[in-house]
């Protein structure tokens, strides 16, 4: 088979199908049959330079494919599978790829370089492969190496960088890497792709370089070596040297101060002479700059106290030039159709001003408003385009006593620009006209830029104008929804918006249906804005109106039952719109149900809505079963115990949205809508809670389900133990078991990877969440079941207590379990509650919280533990 794999990798290219499907099943033997042959032959035909280029291609990425996987759980089986492989056979395969790097072939020597990195995420974090570093050292520093095997390698040490983590690495090899590359970026030495990788492997090890960026010495060379290479001739080195400023910027921050002249002239230089690409990234440098000091601001301002670095306020410092720098290339705008997708320098100037403003609020303001006004007049479209762009970009970050007067002056102005003969000039004033209304017009908190008296103006003109190109049409919906979420919770000011919204309501539903719809997403955006005008209105005042909505949805959605669907797309569009009216059918039944006057509406209308969702249910997409269900959810919610009646037709779309494994979030979704049934029934679900928990549990064990999915399931044991009650009893040892063995999971989990510490606290709040509903349902009947529970529970508590960095929903729902155990077990658990000192630190710290929730919690809990000692 292995004398063949050329063959089979050509004939799998074949234009021919039938030749292709049988190549690739022979591939898929091979690999199920002889794992360990089947890889070490691709990488022998990667390596070899006699073969055909194409079957060496398709080597490569099969064998790239072979190792890694996007999918979290198919990544980890790949991992094991290499593990497993015989420590002979792997050193073969690696020693082909580190040959390949020496390849004529410059496609052959990046793809290696590629599955070298995939190798090492898995081995070097197991201390397996130690000399690999060790031999693309080596690679440099050889008298008679080519240049095209010292790209190749300064490409690997890049990916390699970028596979691993920091902590992966030994000092001394950092050094001798970031040594390596550093000298690759030099001149005189090397040819042109040599310099470009080595700048490119320089910026994914610039994570590894703590230390050297500690020591002054090493910093200021690397940052002369940085600095010389961002004005190579060449534009797309000069391009990668700039991507590594960026990244010094965010990473070591508290060191740059003796560069920052330096790099002000340099980035100016680019952003006013350079290309395009190169620009690009030196204005970037400036807005990871006002990224850093945004954040060490909010440090300064809010709970964090010291964040561990310096504010140099470099934008304050740099101001009366960066500003004048960024308003000039807001002029330099394409003429290309609007497409808020293409990045260019001007929107990268204005959004870069938006920053600047956040970081120094008020001195923005007189450095802009001069170029505002002397541009907003010009008959060249782009000046005035320039002047509404640079007005949006500063209305975060100065207060309103000083924003306010300027934006009260200009919003006639900005209302009649709508009518401007320039497409450009509207849909950028619509953006203006949102961030207006987004951040200066909020009357529950007592201040509006908008007047009764403007409001009318105000919303006819945004209803004339969404009748303009998608793309203006798009960002007026914008405008309207940040103008009716203005005045969701404000008291009679929100009356003022009521007699506007029949016309608002009628406007978005044409605009749903325009033909052009689908560009620039406007009708996704028409949708949303109508959910928004609903959710923030004043339901009493808008009840009628928004059962006549309701009627006009429904009708919408048993149309789209009877489309004809001949192609897929036809099926796609279809299930995006049911999607959309499915949202809007959520927020319908939230508003009308949050008031015991509009409640009997929505009761009324739940016949006709569960008939269609069932319908709805039966078209099998994905994004509708998600919007279904949650509208589904909301439903049971207003409905409570009457919800009863729908179960017997619901509950085979609820198993089928319980074992949808592969589209997760649907999963997710029925899991939540199953708590939200159970606090609707309560004891009423009973019946079907055999096959919910079977599912739940076989869920849970399940290694394919994304691990996403199973912290609800936790808390969805709690909502089941609350409605049933002693009923649960049965489910308690599976149940319990499972809990004890996730909290051992939260105990061995690694908290220096982000993404897992995020996880690891929500899988800890829904394990307290699940006992403290199992507690709270068995207190009135069988509270001694859980007795045997609750010293391992104490465990976990104080597991989480212990913890350096605590979230705060966990502390909320770790101290709301402890009142939990006190109240469901009494006296039993006085003895578990004398034994563990802890818990009063643990009251004591939450009762100084400025969290009101936390402190009432901790209060409710103090009192039932003292009810249980004393």
């Amino acid at each position: 088979m292995a004398m063949e794999i050329t063959q089979f990798l050509l004939a799998a290219q074949s234009p021919d199908a039938n030749i292709r499907t049988q190549a690739e099943a022979s591939l898929r033997q091979f690999q199920e049959q002889n794992l360990p042959l089947f890889l070490l032959s691709l990488s022998v035909e990667l390596a070899n330079n006699v073969k055909p280029l194409e079957s060496r291609r398709l080597a490569g990425i099969v064998l790239k494919n072979s190792l890694d996987a996007k999918d979290s759980v198919r990544k980890e089986h790949l991992v094991q599978q290499w593990m497993t492989i015989e420590i002979s056979i792997k050193s073969q395969i690696k020693d082909s790829l580190l040959r390949t790097l020496g390849s004529s072939a410059s496609e052959a020597r990046h793809t290696s370089s590629q599955v070298i990195a995939k190798v090492a995420s898995i081995e070097i974090p197991r201390k397996q492969w130690p000399e690999l570093i060790g031999s693309l050292l080596n690679n440099m520093t050889k008298q008679d190496s080519p240049a095209a095997l010292k790209q190749a390698t300064m490409e690997t040490l890049g990916y390699v960088c970028e596979a691993i983590s920091h902590q992966d690495l030994v000092q001394d090899e950092v050094n001798s890497v970031l040594t390596a590359v550093v000298q690759g970026m030099n001149l005189a030495e090397h040819s042109h792709e040599v310099r470009l990788a080595a700048t490119k492997a320089l910026y994914n090890a610039l994570d590894f370089a703590q230390t050297n960026f500690d020591n002054e010495m090493e910093r200021n060379y690397i940052m002369k070596v940085v600095c010389e290479t961002a004005i190579s001739k060449e534009a797309d080195i000069r391009q990668a040297a700039f991507e590594c400023l960026v990244s010094i910027a965010s990473t070591y921050y508290d060191v740059l101060e003796p560069y920052m002249q330096t790099l002000f002239q340099l980035t100016s230089n680019a952003v006013k002479g350079d290309e395009e690409s190169v620009a690009l990234q030196a204005i970037e440098f400036w807005s990871s700059i006002c990224d850093e000091e945004i954040e060490l601001q909010e440090y300064e301002t809010g709970e964090g106290g010291d964040s561990g670095s310096a504010h140099s306020r470099f934008i304050e410092k740099a101001l009366p030039y960066l500003v004048p720098l960024l308003l000039d290339t807001m002029l330099k705008q394409e003429d290309q159709d609007q497409d808020d997708s293409i990045w260019n320098i001007s929107m990268a100037g204005g959004t870069c001003l938006g920053l600047v403003a956040r970081t120094v609020g008020d001195s923005v303001v007189k450095l802009v408003m001069p170029f505002v006004e002397g541009n907003i007049l010009k008959p060249e479209w782009h000046c005035r385009e320039a002047a509404t762009y640079a007005f949006g970009s500063i209305l975060e970050g100065p207060n309103v006593e000083t924003l306010g007067p300027l934006v009260t002056n200009g919003l006639d102005f900005l209302l009649n620009a709508m009518r401007d003969e320039n497409n450009h000039v509207k849909d950028t004033t619509a953006w203006t006209l949102s961030r207006i209304f987004e951040f200066l017009h909020c009357p529950a908190s007592g201040f509006s830029v908008i007047s009764q008296e403007k409001l009318e103006r105000i919303v006819t003109v945004l209803l004339e104008s969404i009748i303009d190109a998608p793309n203006v049409a798009e960002k007026v919906c914008g405008a309207i929804y940040y103008l009716a979420q203005g005045y969701e919770d404000a008291g009679t000011s929100s009356s003022l918006l009521t007699q506007h919204i029949p016309r608002i309501i009628s406007e978005l539903l044409k605009t749903a249906e325009r033909t052009d719809g689908s560009d620039f997403k406007l009708r996704t955006s028409a949708y949303e804005t109508l959910n928004e005008v609903v959710r923030s209105s004043n339901v009493v005042e808008t009840s009628l109106i928004i059962l006549e909505l309701l009627k006009s949805i429904l009708h919408k959605l048993g149309q789209t039952l009877e489309l004809q669907i001949v192609s897929s797309d036809d099926r796609e569009k279809q299930g995006d719109l049911q999607a959309s009216l499915c949202a809007v059918i959520q927020v319908i039944i939230q508003k009308l149900g949050s008031t015991e006057e509009t409640k009997p509406s929505i009761l009324q209308a739940a016949d006709p809505i569960m008939f269609l969702f069932l319908r709805v249910f039966a078209c099998r997409s994905s994004t509708v079963h998600e919007e279904a269900m949650l509208a589904i959810g909301a439903l049971a919610h207003a409905s409570g115990p009457e919800f009863e009646k729908y179960m017997p037709e619901l509950y085979k779309y609820l198993e089928m949205g319980l074992q949808n494994f592969e589209e997760y979030e649907v999963c997710a979704i029925t899991v939540g809508v199953i708590s939200d049934i159970c606090r609707a029934l309560e004891d009423k679900v009973l019946p079907y809670c055999d096959g919910i928990m079977n599912h739940l549990v076989r869920n849970l064990q399940s290694a394919e389900l994304n691990r996403s999915v199973k912290p609800p399931i936790f808390s969805c044991f709690g909502d089941i133990a609350l409605a049933i009650g002693e009923q649960f009893s049965k489910y308690i040892e599976p149940t319990v078991a499972m809990m004890r063995s996730a909290a051992e999971a939260c105990a061995q989990m690694d908290n220096s990877d982000e993404e897992l510490m995020d996880y690891g606290n929500q899988l800890k709040r829904s394990i307290f969440e699940a006992y403290s509903g199992i507690l709270q349902g068995f207190k009135d009947s069988k509270p001694e079941l859980m007795l045997p529970h609750a010293g391992h529970l104490f465990q976990f508590i104080e597991l989480v207590f212990r913890e350096k960095y605590r979230n705060e929903s966990v502390t909320k729902a770790a101290v709301a379990v402890m009142g939990d155990l006190a109240d469901a077990l009494g006296p039993n658990t006085k003895i578990l509650f004398k034994d563990k000192a802890f818990c009063i630190q643990f009251l004591g710290e939450c009762l100084q919280s400025e969290d009101e929730h936390l402190k009432e919690t901790a209060n409710w809990t103090q009192v039932m533990i003292a009810r249980v000692v004393s």
